[in-house]
C-alpha cells in the first residue's frame, strides 16, 4: 500500500500520554480528572432529576471516566502492571465518587427518583443486549481514535455516545430512593460499557499491532496480559447473563403489552372508547381506556383477553368515562 494511503498511527508515547496518569504532569492530570468528574456528576445528577436530555448529554461530554477505562485497556495490551493497577484504582474510585454524588443530590430531592417517575432513570435501569451492541461499537471507535491520528477528532462524539457517568449517578439517586432494582440495572449498564470498551480496545490494539510498539515483551508481560484477558472474559460472562435475561423479559413484556392494547382497542372502539396507555409494573399490565359512558361489557373483555392468551388476573384496566358538555345545546 502507498504510504500516503496508510492510516497515520499515533506513536506509543502519544497514546500513553493520552490515557495514562504518569510522568511529571501526573499531578495536574489527577487534579483535572477529579475536578471534571465532580462537575460532570453534578451536571448528570441535575439532568436526571430535571429529566433533561440536553443536560445529561452535557455531562457525558465533560465526564473523564473514559481515560482510566482506556488506560486499563492500554496497560493490559502493554503488560504494564503499574499503570494497570493505577488505572483500575482510578476507575473504581471515580465510579464510587459519581455514585456518592448521585446519592447526595438525591437527599436534596423531595420526590423519589425511580424508573416509574423519571424517564432518564427508566432509560438506564433495564439494559439489554442492544445496549451491549452499542457499547461494543463505541468501544471500537474510541480505541481506533486513540490509535489513529487522522480520526482522533471523533472523541467528543464517542463521549456523547457512551454512557458512563449518568448510569452511576442514577445508581446513587435510586439507592437513596430505595429503588435497589433500578440501581442494579444502572450499574450493569455501566459495567457493560466498561467491559465493551476494554474488550474491543484490546482487539483493536491487536489489529493495529500496538503491542509491538512497546519494549520487547517478556514472559511475565505475556502472563499478565493473559491473566487480564481471562478476568475480562469472566466479567463479560457476568454482564451477558443479566443482559440476556433482561432482553428476554423486555421482549415478553413488549409482546404482552401490544396484545393487550390490540384487544382493548377491538373491545372499546365500537362504542368510542380509546386506549390511552399500556404499561407494565411488577409483572402487572396496567391499561387506561377513556370513552363516553356507559362502558362496554367487561365480561366480553375478559373473554377476549383469555382468547388472546393473556391471563386477566395479570391485567389491571382503568376505565375513565369522558363527559362532553355542549353549552350551545344546553342553551
Amino acid at each position: 500500500m502507498d504510504d500516503a494511503l496508510k492510516p497515520q498511527l499515533n506513536d506509543l508515547a502519544h497514546m500513553r500520554d493520552a490515557v495514562l496518569f504518569e510522568g511529571a504532569t501526573s499531578h495536574q492530570r489527577y487534579t483535572r480528572f477529579w475536578l471534571l468528574l465532580i462537575l460532570s456528576s453534578i451536571i448528570a445528577a441535575a439532568g436526571v432529576v430535571a429529566n433533561s436530555d440536553a443536560t445529561v448529554i452535557g455531562a457525558m461530554i465533560v465526564a473523564p471516566l473514559m481515560l482510566p477505562i482506556q488506560g486499563t485497556m492500554l496497560s493490559t495490551v502493554l503488560g504494564d502492571r503499574v499503570n494497570l493497577v493505577r488505572s483500575i484504582v482510578l476507575l473504581v474510585t471515580g465510579a464510587l465518587g459519581s455514585v456518592g454524588i448521585g446519592w447526595l443530590v438525591g437527599l436534596c430531592v423531595f420526590v423519589p427518583i425511580t424508573a416509574a417517575t423519571n424517564a432518564q432513570v427508566a432509560q438506564r435501569a433495564a439494559p439489554d443486549l442492544i445496549d451491549l451492541l452499542a457499547a461494543l461499537a463505541v468501544g471500537v471507535v474510541g480505541s481506533i481514535a486513540l490509535v489513529r491520528r487522522d480520526i482522533s477528532d471523533t472523541l467528543p462524539g464517542v463521549a456523547i455516545a457512551i454512557s458512563l457517568v449518568p448510569p452511576l449517578v442514577v445508581v446513587g439517586l435510586t439507592i437513596e430512593s430505595g429503588a435497589y432494582g433500578n440501581a442494579l440495572g444502572s450499574m450493569i449498564l455501566f459495567l457493560t460499557n466498561v467491559v465493551a470498551i476494554i474488550g474491543t480496545g484490546i482487539v483493536v490494539m491487536a489489529v493495529y499491532g500496538a503491542s509491538r510498539l512497546a519494549s520487547p515483551p517478556v514472559s511475565t508481560q505475556r502472563v499478565r496480559r493473559r491473566g487480564a484477558v481471562v478476568v475480562l472474559a469472566i466479567m463479560a460472562v457476568i454482564v451477558l447473563v443479566p443482559l440476556s435475561i433482561s432482553s428476554v423479559y423486555s421482549t415478553r413484556v413488549s409482546t404482552t403489552e401490544s396484545t393487550v392494547r390490540d384487544v382493548l382497542q377491538s373491545w372499546g372502539a365500537p362504542q368510542g372508547w380509546e386506549v390511552q396507555q399500556v404499561t407494565t409494573q411488577n409483572g402487572i399490565v396496567n391499561a387506561q381506556v377513556e370513552g363516553p359512558p356507559p362502558a362496554p361489557d367487561t365480561a366480553e373483555l375478559e373473554q377476549a383477553l383469555i382468547d388472546a392468551g393473556i391471563d386477566p388476573d395479570q391485567v389491571l384496566i382503568e376505565l375513565v368515562p369522558v363527559n362532553v358538555v355542549d353549552f350551545d345545546a344546553a342553551d
